[in-house]
C-alpha cells in the first residue's frame, strides 16, 4: 500500500502538480523566502501562458549538473514528492509581462506593453527599474519579472524566456497556512 502511495505522488508530481519553494525574495510581496506553491504541470497543454500569470520555468543559465545515478534520481523524486525534502533550485518563479509578438519597454520606472502601462498592483511601492527597450518578444517566448523588480533576476538580465522551458503555472499558494490564498 505504501508502495503504491508512493507511485501516485510521483505520477501526480510529475505529471498533474507539483509543489515548489520559494528561495528568494524577487517576488516579494506576492511570494515570501519559504513560501510553498502549487503548481499546474498541464495548464498551457492547449494555451500558454497570459500577462500576470505566476510560472515556473527551467532556469536558463547554461550549465549542466553532473549526471545523478538513476536509483539517486528516483529516491530524490520520491522524498520531493511527498515533501520530506524540498527540490533543488533549478526553477525560477517569476511573473509574465509580455508574450510573444509583444512589444515592451520600460520608461520612467513603468512597464509599457505595446503602448500601454501597465498597472501593476503586484509592486511594491517605491520598486526602481532602469529604463529598457524597445524589446520585441519573439513568438514562443515569455518575458518575465519578479515582483520585487529592485531584487530579481529576471528577464532583464536573460532575455525571452522560451516557452517549451515552462514546467507550469502557480496557482495557489498553500504554506504558510495563514498566507493560504490563490495567485
Amino acid at each position: 500500500m505504501l508502495l503504491l502511495a508512493l507511485l501516485v505522488a510521483i505520477l501526480v508530481k510529475v505529471f498533474l502538480v507539483q509543489a515548489f519553494f520559494i528561495p528568494s525574495e524577487s517576488m516579494i510581496p506576492t511570494l515570501e523566502i519559504d513560501d510553498r506553491v502549487l503548481v499546474s504541470r498541464i495548464a498551457y497543454l492547449f494555451d500558454g501562458p497570459d500577462r500576470g500569470e505566476v510560472i515556473v520555468f527551467d532556469m536558463p543559465m547554461e550549465y549542466e549538473d553532473p549526471p545523478e545515478p538513476i536509483w539517486e534520481s528516483m529516491v530524490r523524486h520520491v522524498v520531493e514528492a511527498v515533501g520530506i525534502r524540498v527540490a533543488r533550485v533549478e526553477d525560477l518563479i517569476k511573473r509574465v509581462i509580455a508574450v510573444g509578438g509583444d512589444r515592451l519597454e520600460v520608461r520612467n520606472n513603468r512597464v509599457i506593453v505595446n503602448g500601454l502601462v501597465l498597472d501593476e498592483p503586484y509592486v511594491p511601492p517605491g520598486a526602481r527599474m532602469a529604463d529598457l527597450g524597445p524589446t520585441y518578444i519573439p513568438d514562443g517566448h515569455v518575458w518575465v519579472m519578479g515582483d520585487n523588480r529592485d531584487n530579481s533576476r529576471d528577464s532583464r538580465s536573460f532575455g525571452p524566456v522560451p516557452v517549451d522551458t515552462i514546467v507550469g503555472r502557480a496557482f495557489i499558494r498553500f504554506w504558510p497556512l495563514s498566507r493560504l490564498d490563490g495567485l
